[in-house]
């Protein structure tokens, strides 16, 4: 897997910094600023790296490198994930088609770049230390710990599952801890753990966690019904090989096309929904989640696969796809079983080109049309239309088809009763 591309640098260690070099992956939030001083408290220099995949803007990015500074890193670096995460995890999840438990579109998944961009950035420092924020309850920990470890022998310090073990409130801890060193908390995280990326965004915390309706806070990108435009709206995505390529017409970037979607398409509410699933860690999770452009991408392969391959084809595909889901979800991403299903969901693509359109008044979003070269239509043939067999051949095909079933019901008859 090719690691993002780099940022210059924004400020650079002191050559005096005779501290053990720690790389930990940031994003500004509490818990990952809250590592910063723990860290250096405990003798490390710390070198932050924010993998920039989406969901930020400029103003955003600009806040998050300076929260780095002010709580004094000695480096931070500055990394482009969209192009990787297109590649390595939204095509293939578009391919597979498949949500985790029929709901949840894997948007934490951004985690495995991050990972990578930490570890090349660890190797420019010559350290084998890695750092991360998060917390002992939660799935994060095992996609960090796994896909760290799949790539070589590190040291992995997690500053929030080590203070777990002395403190119930940790959030409460981690706001006290950095307000006592001069730090301010931003307000909305005291409320919410929100995670924010090309993917989309998710929400806990609060009254989330406490399986209670969520509040107004509690909406990140998509719009609520009151605020849906009146008049619906139509989209038009090109697939080359079952990857979106397309929009509107427009040849677009893989990040570029899926951040248009998630602006167009949350103005409209669509893709959000409040998820309750099986963690990795066999706790009950609960979050809210919105994957505007997802969910646009989903619907419309969906469409264009169930035109163009055999009946075969998508009956057994699922089987694999939940497979696929289920190895990233629980931190296997680098585990060779993944590779050998994406290969063969790779295959199945080889016809999955066309154009389909979608439409959305509001809430949920759906294909109206489809159109490719290699949709199976039969010349001489239209479902429950016209036929170009005779009705011979109709009642041979069912009496064969059936005989099983059929010779069954003879011989049983009074069992059957």
């Amino acid at each position: 897997m090719s690691h993002p591309a780099a940022v210059p640098q924004q400020h650079s260690a002191s050559a005096n910094d005779a501290r053990k070099p720690i790389v930990l992956a940031f994003s500004g939030g509490l818990d990952t600023s809250f590592c910063v001083p723990y860290l250096q408290e405990r003798g490390w220099a710390v070198h932050t790296v924010f993998a920039d995949t989406g969901g930020v803007d400029a103003q955003e990015r600009a806040a998050i490198e300076a929260r780095a500074q002010e709580l004094g890193v000695a480096s931070h670096r500055t990394v482009d994930g969209g192009p990787a995460l297109w590649q390595h995890f939204v095509k293939p999840f578009v391919w597979a088609g498949e949500a985790y438990q029929g709901q949840y579109p894997l948007l934490v998944s951004d985690r495995y770049l991050i990972v990578d961009a930490a570890l090349a950035r660890a190797a420019e420092l010559g350290t084998g230390a890695i750092a991360h924020g998060c917390t002992g309850m939660g799935n994060d920990q095992v996609r960090f710990d796994l896909a760290v470890k799949a790539r070589g022998d590190y040291a992995i310090v997690a500053p929030i599952r080590e203070i777990q073990k002395e403190h119930t409130h940790t959030r409460a801890y981690e706001q006290q801890y950095l307000e006592q060193r001069g730090f301010a908390v931003q307000a909305r995280q005291k409320a919410y753990t929100i995670n924010e990326n090309l993917l989309g965004l998710t929400m806990s915390g609060g009254e989330i966690d406490r399986w209670e309706a969520p509040g107004e806070g509690a909406r990140g990108w998509c719009q609520p019904r009151s605020q849906w435009p009146a008049t619906p709206l139509r989209l038009r995505i090109g697939f080359v090989h079952g990857e979106a390529v397309a929009l509107d017409g427009v040849a677009l970037a893989g990040p570029a096309l899926l951040a248009r979607l998630n602006q167009l398409l949350a103005a409209y509410g669509v893709g959000r929904g409040i998820y309750t699933g099986d963690t990795t860690i066999g706790l009950k999770g609960r979050i809210i989640f919105e994957a505007p452009g997802l969910a646009a991408l989903l619907a419309a392969h969906r469409a264009l696969e169930e035109a163009v391959l055999t009946k075969q084809q998508n009956r057994f595909k699922p089987e694999v796809a939940r497979k696929w889901v289920e190895l990233v979800y629980e931190g296997f991403f680098h585990d060779p079983l993944k590779t050998d299903l994406e290969a063969f969901l790779a295959a199945s693509q080889r016809c999955v080109s066309g154009e389909v359109v979608l439409e959305t008044h509001g809430g949920s979003i759906g294909a109206v049309a489809v159109s490719s070269p290699h949709i199976l239509n039969a010349k001489g043939a239209t479902y429950a239309q016209s036929a170009d067999w005779g009705v011979a051949e109709a009642e041979g095909f069912i009496k064969l088809y059936g005989m099983s079933s059929t010779l069954w019901a003879q011989v049983n008859a009074d069992a059957a009763q």
